[in-house]
């Protein structure tokens, strides 16, 4: 089986699907493998990387033509559809829910289409599991963009001019990128405050070293391991009972996100208004609406002396890492779902069945 790695366009995308070291581990199971000319160079992998483990650096329109699989990171766009032959598998993240006329013209082009995002949270799965994978390294990231905006240092320092107080941090959301961020910003010597709808994430947030917010969240349980869309109710409750150390705070970083949903509002703009000058939002949900009522995606926006910063790509700021992580995540799904070098189309199986959307041109999932 030929499995084509591609370049990804989506702008200031720099992580590649699959690096070096982990097609070099697919080819010694048994797969070829080639990649579009400088698809790993954001990440420090050169095409002379590829060729010397074995894999085929090829034009784009080759890697279309020959691959019977096609791997990207983001989601297949109208220029990619316009190359794919049917009968072709396609791997990459899709955004199903959220996305319904992608999905349509993945069926009217007759291929199949696996989706990455859609892994389900379960025990056996983690180590296929691209957004634990990529939150971890936002959570981190944010910590340090918020360092790198903010007029304050993190940790207590005791100087002959003076004692310099720690900054105060709050996080929204005790999910992968959240926990991420109460270590990073401990490490640092913050104080971490963390609030979240799930009432099982205190112990996860105390025992990292923040001070958890409780608010009652009676029917507000989980799904599947992420949070359920909250209440008006209960979203009024966590208002009044975070916004003590909102006010306080000089990082707010928020990372509440619904799979398929519009992300959650958790900071109004009436609340933005009173935060202390000079503090800065970090919305790692802005792609999805954002968590913070007047973030934009990819912009800074100022309100009252405060900065908003509405942010998806932090994964990709580190994109080394990330393409790491990301392809050894992609080569266990795909020996998953392989015997041999052929796909099994166990559609009795979970993991398959949740992230197979589209099969032979048929909507599976949507």
């Amino acid at each position: 089986m030929k499995i084509g790695i591609l370049k990804e366009t989506l702008d200031g995308e720099r992580r590649v699907a699959i690096t070096p070291n982990i097609a070099k581990q697919l080819i010694a199971s048994g797969f070829e493998l080639i990649v579009e000319e400088g698809a790993g160079e954001y990440s420090s992998f050169m095409d002379s990387d590829y060729k010397n483990v074995g894999v085929a650096v090829e034009k784009r329109a080759v890697i279309f033509h020959e691959a019977e699989v096609l791997l990207k990171i983001n989601p297949f766009d109208e220029e990619d559809l316009k190359l794919v032959d049917k009968g072709q598998i396609l791997i990459s993240k899709l955004y199903h829910k959220s996305n319904p006329e992608l999905i349509q013209a993945i069926a009217n082009k007759g291929v199949s289409a696996f989706s990455m995002d859609a892994i389900p949270r379960i025990s056996r799965a983690q180590d296929m599991d691209v957004l634990s994978s990529q939150n971890n390294l936002a959570g981190y990231k944010a910590v340090i963009l918020g360092a790198f905006e903010m007029t304050k240092i993190f940790p207590l320092m005791m100087t002959s001019a003076g004692t310099i107080a720690p900054a105060r941090v709050l996080i929204y959301g005790i999910g992968v990128a959240g926990l991420q961020a109460i270590a990073t910003a401990k490490r640092l010597g913050a104080i971490v405050e963390a609030t979240d709808i799930r009432s099982e994430t205190k112990e996860q947030a105390e025992s990292l070293g923040a001070k958890f917010i409780s608010v009652d969240n009676e029917g507000e349980e989980s799904e599947g391991g992420y949070a359920k869309e909250a209440s008006a109710d209960y979203l009024k409750r966590q208002k009044e009972a975070v916004n003590k150390s909102l006010f306080k705070a000089d990082l707010v970083i928020t990372t509440a996100n619904i799979p398929g949903r519009k992300a959650p509002v958790l900071i109004t703009e009436e609340q933005v208004m009173q935060m202390k000058n000079g503090a800065v939002i970090i919305d790692l949900a802005a792609a999805q609406g954002g968590n913070c009522e007047v973030s934009e995606i990819n912009k800074t926006i100022v309100k009252n002396g405060v900065k908003v910063i509405g942010t998806s790509i932090d994964p990709r700021s580190v994109s080394t890492n990330a393409s790491d992580l990301y392809a050894k995540n992609i080569y266990n799904y795909i020996i998953h779902l392989t015997e041999g070098t052929n796909f099994k189309w166990d559609l009795e199986e979970e993991i398959t069945d949740e992230t197979l959307i589209v099969q032979n041109g048929t909507i599976r999932k949507s």
